[in-house]
């Protein structure tokens, strides 16, 4: 029985969660490709307004986190998605359509305000559905919407840019957000005791056990004293180095691949995608790898570390050899990603339900904030240098803090370390 219900749960729940997720990134990682085929140009855009508008999305991001991921902790994470799809969908059909700078600036910032709760979100529905042993894995298979759209958008936008042009683009990318909400309103259950296509018997099951996993940790208070201690201080400021690195490499690449002698657009979609390809393997791999041992920070640590060293690596070749500095980016590519599903497991492991929400919603904004930061401070130097070489060591250096601080992680001190004391590292 038991195995037969998990099969049921991972057909039923994480599909529409992967597609859900991959839809809302397109916005975030089109945007990139717009501005190395053209829109800069058409719109008057220097380059350090491409580096605000760049970043802009995950200003709006930051800032209304911890509302959404309490709301659907606490009422529906189904509910708050269903509308997010429609106004998402709608907002980056409208960014083919502007004329002028202002209006760019304005749905960018609105962009990430309607997408913020969307990742807490669904981290919480999820952690409704999956057990320990399971997160990691359930977790990884919704990220992995973020790897695998940047792979398929990355050569779809290159042609569709050069046949039809950057609107087109964002036109045609958008609409399918607003249809797929209500696939999602009519195929996806809140809990498993919502779910008919569940006996009696695995509801039960399933709720027992998540009420059994619960009772390891004793409740913390509020959201305040959560927030005060040394757990969430350091998954906040790591996920906000690891960020910073994330968001300078996927939304710069395809400026950092087009700028090569002779390099058309269709040509840099295809040379963006293959880093996602590595990261769809690691991901897999990190992800059933921590399951398996539950031992997370040792699948989150060395990935990070590898990405480092190869950022570093391609700032000592980037003006020696396209090809090696090329080669390091997709190994750096696919090491930032792979450690996604281990880590959203920690941080679902780490806090008791009824402050997970909030606190996921912190660290997430915090993921935002630095994403803001990262993605802003590459375009900057960027245009000021002519140059990508700082902008690798600024990440390089964000992403190897972030590997170190992975190692003190999941060794908070009281009061939360009661509420720990039978979570496995």
């Amino acid at each position: 029985m038991k195995t037969q219900l998990a099969k049921v749960r991972w057909y039923r729940i994480v599909p529409i969660a992967f597609i859900t997720y991959s839809l809302a990134y397109l916005d975030r990682a089109n945007f990139g490709f717009a501005a190395a085929g053209g829109m800069n140009e058409d719109l008057g855009i220097t380059k350090g307004v491409s580096s605000l508008l760049g970043s802009l999305f995950f200003l709006g991001y930051f800032f209304f986190q911890i509302p959404g991921a309490h709301y659907a902790s606490h009422k529906s994470a189904k509910k708050l998605i269903f509308i997010s799809l429609i106004l998402w969908g709608g907002l980056a059909a409208a960014t083919g359509m502007v004329s002028n700078v202002s209006s760019l600036i304005v749905i960018r910032f609105m962009l990430g305000v309607v997408e913020s709760a969307v990742m807490p979100s669904m981290l919480i529905l999820l952690s409704q559905w999956f057990t320990k042993e399971e997160r990691s894995r359930a977790n990884t298979f919704l990220i992995l919407g973020n790897p695998v759209t940047v792979l398929w958008m990355s050569i779809l936008s290159g042609y569709l840019i050069n046949s039809m042009g950057w609107r087109w683009m964002f036109i045609i990318q958008g609409i399918p957000g607003i249809l797929w909400a209500f696939v999602w309103w009519k195929l996806i259950d809140e809990t498993p005791k919502e779910a008919n296509w569940l006996t009696g018997e695995e509801k039960t099951a399933i709720e027992e056990r998540l009420q059994h996993e619960q009772l390891a940790m004793k409740p913390i208070k509020n959201y305040a004293q959560a927030f005060r201690s040394k757990v969430v201080i350091l998954l906040c400021l790591h996920y906000f180095l690891w960020s910073f690195g994330v968001y300078g490499f996927v939304m710069w690449l395809p400026s950092i691949i087009k700028q090569q002698p002779n390099m058309d657009i269709v040509t840099t979609g295809w040379l963006s995608a293959v880093p996602y390809i590595v990261a769809i393997v690691g991901m897999l791999g990190a992800s059933y790898f921590a399951d398996k041992t539950l031992q997370r920070k040792r699948f989150i640590w060395p990935f990070l570390l590898i990405a480092a060293a190869a950022l570093f690596g391609t700032f000592l070749l980037e003006d020696y050899s396209f090809g090696l500095s090329y080669f390091l980016l997709v190994i750096a590519g696919g090491a930032l990603y792979a450690p996604y599903g281990p880590f959203f497991a920690l941080v679902t492991e780490l806090l008791p339900k009824n402050v997970a929400g909030g606190a996921i919603g912190l660290v997430n904004s915090m993921g935002a904030l630095g994403s803001f930061v990262g993605s802003y401070l590459v375009g900057y130097l960027n245009g000021l240098t002519g140059t990508f070489n700082v902008s690798y060591i600024f990440m390089a250096v964000a992403v190897l803090i972030s590997a170190l601080l992975t190692l003190v992680i999941t060794k908070p001190s009281q009061p939360v370390a009661t509420a720990l004391a039978s979570v496995p590292e």
